[in-house]
């Protein structure tokens, strides 16, 4: 049984979500989303910057990389910032909005806490707009090459020779 205590027993993630949470993760402008501690920005044409802020902090905490900056998050998910599917994410991240807003917050991105946010997104998994976000990311975020090295994935090796004389059991990590 978990004492009052324990319940309250804060992990490095939860301090550092919290952190960003308190400190605006995001600087959110016409037509922008920036980050607040970061050297990067992106300008969106069709969805609105807030909504694009909620959806890269989505896709964060769909895959959760604390080593990945939210600039290769961003860059996964601009491909949603077109005029065939600005409505269903328009839409999308209103329903987050509104189930944050039924657990007490103003918004998804107020939920500062990502076991708060996982649980609201728990709630939507089965919407065809999560299942969307999530596939997409799938390809978006891990099929970015400034990632690979992150992950320890040297990238195809056909070109190199292969894998039996060029690290087939160099992996440490299994």
């Amino acid at each position: 049984m978990k004492t009052a205590l324990d319940r309250h027993k804060m992990t490095r993630r939860d301090l550092l979500a919290r952190s960003a949470a308190i400190g605006g993760a995001f600087v959110i402008g016409t037509g922008f989303v920036a980050a607040s501690t970061a050297a990067w920005a992106m300008e969106v044409e069709y969805i609105k910057p807030d909504t694009m802020a909620a959806l890269i902090q989505m896709a964060r905490d769909i895959y959760p990389h604390d080593h990945v900056a939210d600039q290769f998050y961003a860059a996964a998910v601009k491909g949603y910032d077109n005029a065939d599917q600005s409505q269903m994410i328009e839409a999308g991240i209103a329903a987050l909005n509104a189930a944050a807003a039924g657990k007490g917050y103003a918004g998804y991105l107020a939920a500062g806490w990502e076991r708060e946010r996982v649980d609201i997104l728990r709630a939507q998994e089965d919407s065809p707009f999560f299942q969307t976000i999530r596939g997409g990311l799938v390809t978006g975020l891990y099929n970015q090459k400034a990632l690979w090295p992150l992950f320890g994935y040297e990238g195809e090796s056909y070109s190199k020779g292969g894998y039996i004389d060029r690290g087939f059991n160099d992996i440490d990590w299994i």
